[in-house]
């Protein structure tokens, strides 16, 4: 069956950036940025009923505030039919590089990109060749990570402090109360630069590591041209024009610019210049987020759409009786992950790596799951069934016929992570629904 895609989208509206409103360093301002969203609808002309699909998406330093999750839910509530997620480094990454157009740029010239997106506390990279991720990495560099106060340093982020608890750094270490002007500051954003190139080329130093969050570097190609997207990026490229002219920061984003402007270790790559700075993010969520499924899939309109369906994954390692086998355990290991309470919260099973099957395989397959999905305290709740392959339509319909009153949504062509979450959408006219694909993550 041909694949339907997302080829166009249009910008309506976008509003100035503003910075997150907080009421301290560890609390936002939900009133102020309710404000904020409503202003800008006003602006657009369109109202929160209006809107049929969208994202609330919260990265980076204000994903760690502690009510993060509290405000994402809040706007989703008041703001229209919106997925809620708080992207993860590496989805964050990800994302940036859609919306940056780093994606785009590994797919027309076949070219390894990788797109460093840097904003307040954390560079997110996602390394792209010929439109397929190679690999992710997010080191602890920002604009925001040490503050000023006038003429002052007024704090400093806790991944800075453990820096400085190191031997042989190459300058000394700053502390709050300090004088902005100071030669180290310099020192410290040269030397953030430097473990940026040390991470393209994959050879992190042990003085590197306290600004290493999460894994190490994992793609093994050659990375040939870099692009920056963010924050810092806009002090590189000033796309905002509003903002020309007029941005205070109060942080170390302008010298961080400067350093990654005159490194001599990431000159040895070709920048290519970004399509989207600060709202690469933005924008790639777009486009990152919505896909939509395949044409040959079993879908009971009355019980769309589903929205915050967590996702677990069988693989079937391409063998039909290894994924028969493990398909009652992997029912009940996700009903002790998702449901333990046993209040009826529903997951969909996500089948991957299946073999090629005949009809015989599929109405076998179909009786497993039925048999396995008894356990389950809620069977009235529809049974939902991810697919990479296309069988979606088949098997749904032989579920329908060995059990008529069991409800089945069946869709294929939809690549999902184990513990990812799903929201899909109402059928379109094109017998294809629209699947939010998105990570649940509130890191503290």
């Amino acid at each position: 069956m041909p694949r339907i895609e997302i080829i166009n989208k249009e910008v309506l509206h976008h509003s100035p950036i503003y910075r997150t409103p907080l009421l301290s360093q560890h609390v936002i301002d939900m009133k102020a940025v309710d404000e904020l969203v409503k202003n800008e609808y006003e602006k657009a002309g369109i109202a929160p009923n209006d809107i049929q699909t969208g994202a609330v998406i919260i990265t980076g330093e204000t994903a760690t505030k502690q009510n993060a999750q509290e405000m994402v839910h809040h706007l989703s509530d008041h703001a229209g039919e919106f997925l809620v997620a708080t992207a993860g480094p590496d989805l964050e990454g990800i994302i940036a590089a859609k919306g940056s157009g780093a994606y785009e740029y590994s797919k027309k010239t076949g070219r390894v990109i990788a797109n460093i997106d840097i904003g307040g506390g954390t560079a997110n990279v996602a390394v792209y060749k010929s439109g397929k991720l190679c690999g992710t990495c997010t080191l602890h560099v920002g604009g925001r990570l040490i503050e000023f106060n006038g003429n002052w340093i007024k704090s400093i982020s806790p991944p800075i402090k453990k820096l400085y608890q190191q031997e042989g750094l190459p300058f000394n270490a700053l502390q709050e109360g300090d004088h902005r002007n100071r030669d180290e500051i310099g020192k410290l954003t040269d030397f953030m630069a430097a473990v940026i190139a040390r991470m393209l080329k994959r050879e992190l130093l042990v003085t590197d590591q306290p600004l290493l969050l999460g894994h190490e570097p994992n793609w093994k190609e050659q990375i040939d041209e870099i692009m920056f997207s963010g924050g810092i990026s806009e002090c590189l490229y000033h796309y905002e024009v509003e903002a020309q002219g007029s941005a205070q920061y109060d942080d170390i984003g302008e010298m961080l610019a400067g350093s990654l402007r005159e490194s001599k270790l990431l000159s040895q790559w070709h920048w290519v210049k970004p399509d989207e700075t600060v709202r690469a993010t933005v924008l790639g969520a777009g486009t990152q987020t919505t896909e939509i499924s395949g044409a040959t899939i079993h879908v009971e309109e009355s019980d769309l759409p589903i929205r915050n369906l967590p996702v677990y994954q069988v693989p079937f390692e391409h063998d039909l009786k290894t994924g028969l086998k493990r398909m009652k355990k992997a029912v009940q290991q996700a009903l002790e992950i998702y449901d333990s309470q046993r209040d009826g919260q529903n997951y969909a099973l996500y089948l991957t790596e299946l073999p090629y099957v005949g009809f015989r395989d599929v109405q076998e397959l179909a009786a497993v799951i039925l048999e396995s999905i008894k356990v389950k305290p809620n069977p009235d709740q529809p049974l939902v069934i991810v697919l990479e392959s296309d069988y979606a339509k088949v098997l749904g319909q032989s579920i329908k016929v060995q059990k008529p009153n069991q409800s089945i949504i069946c869709i294929d062509q939809i690549r999902v992570d184990h513990g990812d979450y799903i929201d899909i959408g109402n059928l379109l006219q094109t017998s294809v629904v629209p699947v939010v694909v998105k990570t649940l993550t509130f890191h503290h």
